[in-house]
């Protein structure tokens, strides 16, 4: 027999006896009871939580060593609704066989049947997730240094694992002020091949099928590596959604006590955004027929009183990183709209600055190229720069993504800005907001229903200029032209909004404070041949209030002596407007022509 064949069957028959031997030393040393405790008190110093094992807890030995227990439970915090924040039917442990030679248990794979998890935050923000305090507070038991040993090393070894998987679970997030949110996993699993992870995961939310396939570098590996040494982390997956995919592939690259440094590219042939609001403020209800999870009282989240919503934005959320993720989407379907097509955009990630020097895409033959920065997203007032420019848009087009019910035909648009603002909500932006926006619309048809679903202030804004527009069923839009600088929230119209209709052109002047969204607005309307009896409307409109609460009243300057009433008395409260002498305009006026400045001045290269 050769040298070469005893070596291995030695090295055969060691490993059957240290098998041997780890079986006895298991079956000897690691019984049920202990194991329950050693669990619970690995817990409750860890998280501060009691874990309750209500159901068998089993050892098996062959093929290997493995631990199984039923109806496991662990304590919710003291506020939250209800008093488990984890149920589960089953767990089985894989221990790995030598380290139980040194007493040490190490977990080789966790499987996990019938999860419950809830998650919440109450209206002062604390998570019940959050253990930290609870775990400072937990005293160790008088005598335990040994097992306190052990629980570091179980707590320790559970990130290093070969494998996971997850059937039948379901996860509930809940805070105060919105309802809640479900996540049903169907099935999920994590094994470790060679230097590989393989992921798979289908789940449901809201409505939607999601699922996860792939592969990436070791999770255990990059757990033990963090921080520690330099670690890179390949990734190459495929999300699924309803049916689409959208590949990710790069790589995360992470030095010792550095920012991770990020290189990905995220492409598609077709993909939608995913809707994940929720649908119900409904209980969801438990997997397998067990006890449905209690709602969670709700406070009423009361209603802005902005256009501009003044809900904190969580740039907090953001994970600080550097490098680039290059997207490339052909086409993006949007909520309850019809797609956008060749989705490009380049994020540049620098710490708290996220820089994307290139937007593109296009809604039918209209195209748009966009530039944006946000700085600061670590401290209190983020700041944010956008600017862009779009062609070749019309507005028939546009509003039929949006309605395609819309009675619009026409309107070629153009659109460039270029703003400058600061904040953590929509209205902070709008408020802090300084720099030029244009808009120019040319030839259109608009329905009368469609101008009346517009919204509160484009309504009274059209009553105002043209009273008796209800009596017609359509408008041509000849031309619309908006010239809006703004000046630290101030937008100041100084005859820069103007409109021609086929009956009626408009002068827009005076300012909309963003701040307080409050309105202060001079109309001037120009009546054409045939749209009234000869009342002169110049000078006669202004609006005031709010952008949600808009008023139209009298500018008692522009008003003349009066002799005739034509039916403005709603313009007033009830009061009719009398005409003394009243005639038509005859001087001929070019609203839109006036109002247009140079593109070139709100974006180069927009002309």
């Amino acid at each position: 027999m050769s040298k070469s064949i005893k070596i291995i069957i030695s090295a055969l028959g060691g490993f059957i006896l240290l098998l041997i031997l780890g079986a006895w030393y298991a079956s000897s040393t690691v019984d049920p009871v202990q194991l329950t405790k050693l669990l619970s008190s690995s817990v409750k110093a860890a998280t501060g939580r009691d874990l309750k094992i209500s159901g068998p807890v089993t050892l098996s030995f062959f093929p290997g060593i493995s631990v199984s227990a039923e109806r496991l439970s662990l304590s919710n915090a003291s506020w939250a609704s209800k008093p488990e924040m984890l149920t589960l039917k089953r767990i089985e442990l894989d221990v790995k066989t030598l380290p139980l030679l040194s007493k040490r248990i190490e977990i080789g794979s966790v499987k996990l049947a019938g999860l419950e998890l809830l998650l919440q935050k109450n209206p002062s923000g604390q998570a019940n997730w959050d253990m930290s305090a609870e775990a400072s507070n937990a005293a160790p038991a008088p005598g335990n240094g040994t097992d306190n040993a052990d629980t570091s090393s179980v707590a320790n070894n559970l990130i290093y694992m070969n494998s996971i998987s997850i059937v039948d679970a379901q996860i509930q997030y809940q805070d105060a002020a919105n309802p809640v949110s479900s996540y049903q996993i169907k099935r999920m699993s994590l094994a470790e091949s060679g230097d590989k992870t393989v992921i798979s995961l289908d789940m449901q939310t809201q409505g939607q099928s999601i699922g996860l396939s792939g592969k990436t570098g070791l999770l255990s590996g990059l757990f033990k590596q963090w921080d520690v040494a330099l670690t890179k982390f390949p990734l190459d997956l495929a999300l699924n959604m309803n049916g689409k995919s959208l590949l990710i592939k790069g790589e995360i690259i992470k030095p010792p006590k550095a920012m991770p440094s990020i290189n990905l590219a995220l492409s598609s042939k077709s993909f939608d955004w995913p809707t994940l609001d929720a649908v119900t403020n409904r209980a969801p209800q438990a997997i397998g027929g067990t006890q449905p999870v209690p709602a969670v009282r709700q406070a009423h989240k009361p209603q802005s009183r902005y256009v501009f919503s003044d809900e904190i934005i969580p740039f907090d959320v953001i994970p600080q990183a550097k490098g680039k993720i290059a997207i490339d989407i052909a086409e993006l379907g949007l909520p309850k709209r019809k797609p956008i097509e060749n989705l490009q955009a380049t994020l540049q990630l620098d710490g708290s600055v996220i820089d994307i020097p290139n937007l593109r895409f296009q809604m039918g033959k209209g195209g748009a190229d966009l530039q944006m920065n946000l700085s600061k997203i670590n401290t209190a007032n983020p700041a944010l720069t956008a600017k862009g420019v779009t062609k070749d848009f019309t507005l028939e087009n546009l509003l039929a993504r949006l309605d395609p019910s819309s009675k619009v035909s026409g309107g070629g648009m153009k659109l460039a800005f270029d703003v400058q603002t600061s904040g953590k909500s929509l209205h902070q932006f709008a408020a802090n907001s300084s720099g030029k926006i244009q808009l120019s619309i040319n030839q259109a048809r608009m329905g009368t229903n469609f101008l009346n679903d517009a919204g509160d202030f484009v309504v009274t804004l059209l009553d105002s200029m043209n009273p008796l527009r209800k009596k017609t069923s359509d408008t041509v839009l000849e031309c619309a032209v908006a010239y809006l600088p703004i000046t630290n929230g101030l937008i100041n119209i100084a005859n820069t909004v103007g409109l021609e209709t086929d009956r009626l052109d408009a002068v827009l002047a005076g300012s909309i404070n963003l701040k307080t969204e409050a309105v202060n607005l001079t109309i001037d309307p120009r009546e054409k041949s045939g749209l009234t009896t000869g009342l002169d409307l110049a000078g006669l409109v202004k609006m005031g209030g709010t952008l949600t609460n808009p008023k139209a009243a009298i500018n008692q300057a522009g008003v003349v002596n009066s002799a005739v009433s034509i039916g403005l008395g709603f313009l007033t409260g009830g009061v009719s407007i009398l005409a003394e002498n009243a005639k038509s305009m005859t001087s001929k006026s070019h609203p839109c022509r006036d109002a247009l400045h140079p593109w070139s001045d709100i974006y180069p290269g927009a002309e």
